[in-house]
């Protein structure tokens, strides 16, 4: 199919994109990379009168470190980009580790970060990652700069905290302690294709003890989603079989993920388990916690 008619915009400069939005509101969307807009405008799904691409901009790519250790990616940081990075890699392993699991080669290649993270799809690994790490994100408009954390950004099916007039500027990823681990994964029909259940975790730990966890899913919910009674039991316990099986018997049974012709509820469910203590076990394996 074709999309619909639009008028093409090309700013020079961000304060120009911010202009655009600031006039045609809801009538404008922002284009990146393209890897989510223009299949949903390509379906129909989409119907922006008004189409303002930021590709050109100069500055929007970087990636760069705070002096408290904490990583901030420009809304033009491609995924391909994000993969080879040596600072994510060392800075932000969860963010680098979770860049081969999204999509194909050819749309890392263009895709972006941030663009996954504004669309908010419900199956995309970048929404659980942002809760898992608890990110920060920068939403800009010509008003000025917003500050949103993780936990208040995501509101439900392609749906976030976002505004008409604002822009994903920023995702700032705190540092990342060298008492935590991560880990990343999920279950398709084939590699590259929407997570039918994923698992982006972060623990915490002293020793062989648990002193923090995030567990945030998706492809289980309308949006990416935490566990807190999962997380809480895993807190003060010893990383190992029982206290895996523990939160994944309290994920299984609090998840109800949406069925659709590749899965049931139930299904989903317990997928939703098994990937709890898998990824729990391939998190703590990393710094020989349990082999």
């Amino acid at each position: 199919m074709k999309a619909p008619p639009f008028i093409y915009h090309r700013p020079d400069s961000l304060d120009d994109a911010l202009a655009l939005l600031a006039e045609h509101g809801d009538e404008a969307k922002i284009l990146a990379g393209g890897q989510s807009l223009v299949p949903l405008m390509a379906l129909r799904m989409g119907r922006p009168a008004h189409v303002v691409d930021i590709g050109g901009i100069a500055g929007l790519d970087a990636i760069t470190v705070g002096d408290d250790d904490s990583v901030t990616l420009g809304p033009l940081v491609r995924h391909a980009t994000a993969e080879r990075s040596t600072v994510l890699a060392e800075k932000a392993p969860l963010v680098h580790e979770t860049m081969p699991w999204i999509a194909h080669r050819a749309i890392r290649t263009q895709g972006t970060v941030l663009g996954s993270i504004a669309h908010g799809d419900l199956a995309a690994e970048m929404p659980a990652v942002v809760l898992a790490t608890g990110a920060t994100l920068t939403a800009t408009s010509i008003g000025g700069e917003r500050i949103i954390a993780a936990d208040e950004f995501f509101e439900g099916y392609l749906d976030t905290a976002l505004r008409s007039d604002e822009i994903l500027t920023a995702v700032t990823f705190p540092t990342w302690a060298p008492n935590s681990v991560g880990s990343v994964t999920e279950v398709a029909r084939r590699h590259g294709d929407y997570a039918l259940v994923g698992l982006a975790l972060r623990l915490d730990l002293d020793g062989d003890t648990i002193v923090d966890a995030a567990l945030a899913y998706f492809g289980a919910a309308s949006t990416a989603i935490r566990v807190p009674d999962a997380e809480a039991t895993l807190v003060g316990s010893i990383a190992g079989p029982d206290a895996f099986d523990s939160a994944a018997q309290i994920v299984a049974a609090q998840l109800e993920p949406p069925a659709d012709i590749h899965g049931t509820t139930a299904y989903r469910k317990h997928l939703a388990g098994v990937l709890t203590r898998r990824g729990l076990r391939t998190a703590t394996s990393k710094i020989g916690v349990l082999a």
